[in-house]
Formats: C-alpha cells, structure tokens, sequence
C-alpha cells in the first residue's frame, strides 16, 4: 500500500496519476482520481522499488540527429531529480541488430532495468534514452511507431532549424575526430571555454557541389520521422528555441509530467560566433545559397 512518507519525499506527485493496467498502480489508485494513461508503475526484476513504488513513471523518447544539440539537452535532462534519460543505448550495433533485439533492449530500459550513470537515487518519474535516427530507428520505423503507441511513449523530437549550421559542426566534429586536437583525444562535447576555444578556431572548407543535396537530404529524414512517428504523443522541439527560451526546457518538464526544476548543464557550447567566421569560404557558401529556399540560413 501507498504510505503517507512517499508523499513527504516528493510531496509534489500528489497530483499524478497511476496506470490502471499497474499491479502497483491498482494499489496507489484513488476513486476520484481519472486515469492517465502515459504514467505507469514500473516493477523492475533488478531491484525493489520501495518508497518509490507509488511514483508512477513517464516513458519518453528523444529522436535526434548528430549536433544537434542533444548531448547538452540530455545533459539538462539529467540534472533532473527524478528524470534518467540513457544516453545512445543504439549506438552500440549488437543491441539494434533486430527489431527482436531492440524490443528486448526497450523492455528492459522502461521497466527501469537499465543501468547507468543516468541511473537515479530519487524516485523516478520519467525513464528514456537518446535515439538518432541513423541507429535503427528508420530501419524499423513501422515496427518500433507500433511499440511507442502500444506503450505509451511519449516522444520528443529534437531538431536544429539551422541546418546549415549543423553541417558546419558536423566537419568541425569529424576534423576533431581526425586530429584528437585535445591532449591527442576526440571530445564530441566540452566542459570548459578553453578546450571550446580551441575546437572553435578550426574552420572548415563547405563543398558548395554536395552542400544542398545534402541539406535536402537532411530534410526529408525529418519530414519522414515526423509522419512516421505521427500517431505517438509527442512534442518538437528546436535546439534554437532551448538557446534562447527559457519556457522551452518548462514545456519538455510539462510534456513529461514532471514537478519543475531549475535544469543545469556543465556542457560548454563550442561555436559562439556567427556563420560567417566559422567556414573558411563562407562568400562563396552564401552566394550559392541566395535565391534558394536556404537563404536565410547564412543571415
């Protein structure tokens, strides 16, 4: 039964609501209360829930490409009491090697069976990961949208509007990979203005042949996953929006129905100047953009 001492832990879960499909949800259910049905009461194999088993838990996605800002945003998550959100559990190619493999991999995380430095001694109330769409995602698209929907995952869309700006980092980030600039090691993320400085000072040369084939590439993997993914809860969001609006990480806190925090990241923001001095040949980028539908990616 549901003890009065869960409640003077996290007094502000008062409001939120069991799974009525929950063995523990049945026993922490209240008459008056209705029924949502994206919260749920995890019974983990691996370990006992305890005081925490009348929290009940939001299962959420994060469906995201490469520098996208996503580390940094996972990073804000994280610093979330009562949020784990598991890092690029697909990035590793065993654990998507079939859609039976990742149904498995999924089971065990939303269950809260997934251990990691994400991993939380607060009771959690929302359990996820970060998934980029080159990581099986799109292979399995029609398997895994019937999974989400059965389940009730929510799904937050992580998405860079600048696309532009995006390529830019991903020649900065494969420059770095390349030259280990950083006491001979590749860092994708940096955690001081010093080490941002110097990845920063690299500028790269944009191939102007491939550059439009490539963002019209980028965004039709967009436009796809949107459709896909259509059918499930889900929100999007924009690595811009997070820069500069601070009601945006409120809105992700309220999609989750989690009780509001103050979220921090140590993550260092490597390119803080314009687009203009980060590419070597940015003239001739932005007039083989102007008259096109990218032309307000160089401004």
């Amino acid at each position: 039964m549901c003890m009065s001492g869960t409640e003077k832990q996290l007094p502000q879960y008062r409001a939120v609501l069991p799974h009525p499909m929950s063995k523990a949800g049945a026993l922490c259910l209240k008459n008056d209360v209705p029924v949502v049905k994206y919260r749920y009461y995890p019974q983990p194999l691996t370990f006992n829930r305890k005081e925490c088993k009348c929290t009940p838990v939001q299962r959420f996605v994060v469906f995201s490409m490469q520098r996208t800002g996503s580390g940094w945003f996972e990073a804000l998550l994280n610093s979330h009491p009562n949020l784990s959100s598991h890092g690029e559990i697909f990035s590793v190619e065993k654990r998507r090697e079939n859609i039976k493999r990742i149904k498995k991999n999924l089971d065990n995380l939303y269950n809260l069976d997934w251990i990691s430095s994400a991993s939380k001694n607060e009771c959690t109330a929302a359990v996820g990961f970060k998934w980029m769409f080159n990581q099986g995602l799109m292979e399995y698209k029609g398997e895994i949208a019937t999974y989400l929907k059965q389940n009730h995952v929510s799904v937050i869309f992580l998405f860079r509007r600048n696309i532009l700006g995006r390529y830019v980092s991903i020649l900065a980030n494969v420059f770095d990979r390349e030259k280990k600039q950083l006491n001979g090691t590749h860092r994708a993320h940096v955690h001081s203005k010093e080490e941002a400085d110097l990845l920063a000072a690299y500028k790269p040369i944009v191939n102007l042949t491939s550059l439009i084939p490539y963002m019209e590439r980028i965004e039709q993997i967009m436009m796809d996953a949107q459709l896909t993914f259509n059918g499930t809860r889900h929100m999007i969001l924009f690595y811009e929006d997070l820069m500069k609006r601070p009601s945006a990480l409120k809105r992700v806190q309220k999609f989750l129905h989690l009780p509001f925090e103050e979220l921090e990241s140590k993550h260092v923001k490597i390119h803080t100047l314009p687009l203009s001095e980060q590419v070597e040949n940015w003239k001739e980028v932005s007039e083989h953009l102007k008259g096109t539908k990218y032309e307000s990616f160089i401004y």
